[in-house]
């Protein structure tokens, strides 16, 4: 199982929210570069990164120049997300050299772009993001909820041809309570689909949580506030997850 330290971008910087609440900010790093290097250094396989401010609509250009910084400065692929509405806003950050992008709001309003993504880049560049509140899928940087069940939506991605989703419990995203284990392992076993698992992971055990649903799909897991107030060290986790895996 993969894991994914997360660097989340406001005004070009790195932050994190509690539940997707912008009045809710820490800010870990004024140059978010700083924080690549530092997962990079300590054995990083993937980074991930969220433009917030392109998820609400707002203008990401500062968040995208801190992409680009970042992708020149660690030999890391990349799995970025939030605000991409469009094919042409994928192109733009593919072409910036990201590895895979995530594919959120889009996927239920327009899911046509998911479709000719898939068609022009493949299944393994393009993901879909599934961030649910009580079970129904959140939009819009998580300030509306839609009707539709995330577990529908899933049925949805895969009869397109997605292959791997991120699936958000936005509650308990920033708050360290423990991920939706239970939620989680569903998505994956009723869809068929590979499953990153992010909210709320606080703690090793809660990685062993995870890990021990790998055959219902879940092969990744995003961590961000564990690792920047220290709850778990990046060494340590992919430590236990080699072990998890039998590596």
């Amino acid at each position: 199982m993969i894991i994914y330290p997360a660097i989340d971008l406001r005004g070009g910087r790195c932050v994190r929210l509690q539940q997707g609440d912008f009045a809710r900010e820490t800010v870990y790093a004024d140059d978010p570069v700083e924080a690549a290097g530092r997962w990079a250094a300590e054995g990083a396989a993937w980074l991930h990164v969220v433009n917030l401010d392109g998820a609400l609509g707002r203008s990401g250009e500062a968040n995208l120049a801190a992409l680009a910084r970042i992708r020149r400065a660690v030999d890391l692929p990349i799995q970025f997300g939030g605000g991409l509405r469009s094919v042409e806003d994928v192109d733009r950050v593919l072409d910036l050299g990201v590895a895979r992008i995530i594919l959120g709001t889009v996927a239920i309003r327009e899911p046509e772009v998911v479709r000719e993504a898939l068609a022009r880049y493949g299944a393994e560049r393009i993901a879909v993001g599934i961030d649910a509140r009580d079970g129904r899928v959140a939009i819009s940087g998580w300030v509306d909820v839609s009707e539709v069940e995330a577990v529908d939506l899933g049925r949805r991605m895969a009869a397109l041809g997605v292959q791997r989703v991120v699936y958000t419990d936005v509650a308990r995203d920033g708050m360290l309570t423990g991920p939706n284990v239970p939620a989680t392992a569903a998505l994956a076993r009723e869809t068929g689909l590979r499953v990153i698992a992010s909210g709320g992971v606080s703690s090793l055990d809660d990685l062993e949580q995870l890990a021990a649903h790998a055959a219902d799909g879940i092969d990744g897991v995003i961590v961000g506030m564990a690792l920047y107030e220290g709850r778990l060290t990046l060494p340590e986790a992919l430590a236990l997850l080699g072990e998890a895996s039998g590596d």
